[in-house]
């Protein structure tokens, strides 16, 4: 599934901040993800090491996504709470032959115009052993 682009604004919700993104990644434009992404950037990626500030991400996903290497994203649904933006979605990786879909539920901040990617969710309560 491939979107059109949304316009950049200078007024976005969080979810076009984060939507555009998603976009971004899929249209494979370096420029425009990095633009999205805040200097001070936590990127965690469950079972991962957290990769910190917007530029070592970005060129983390340039080297991810460069060559014979497709994204697409497919969004099932989308939910805001303030600044914080939870997808369910299928994101699909394709590396020559083969294909992978894997579900993906990813918790984003947009802030002021800048996506922040791969929160690790947290549980509101304590669970004691």
């Amino acid at each position: 599934m491939t979107r059109t682009l949304s316009p950049v604004s200078a007024l976005r919700t969080p979810e076009a901040i984060v939507t555009d993104f998603l976009d971004a990644m899929v249209a494979q434009d370096h420029d425009r993800i990095a633009s999205l992404l805040a200097p001070n950037l936590r990127y965690t990626n469950v079972s991962l090491p957290t990769i910190k500030g917007g530029k070592r991400v970005a060129g983390l996903l340039s080297r991810a996504l460069r060559g014979r290497t497709f994204f697409d994203v497919q969004i099932h649904r989308i939910a805001t709470n303030g600044d914080i933006v939870m997808t369910e979605r299928t994101d699909v990786l394709k590396l020559g032959p083969l294909h992978i879909g894997f579900w993906v539920c990813g918790t984003l901040r947009g802030v002021a115009g800048i996506a922040v990617p791969g929160i690790r969710p947290t549980l509101p309560v304590q669970i004691e052993s």
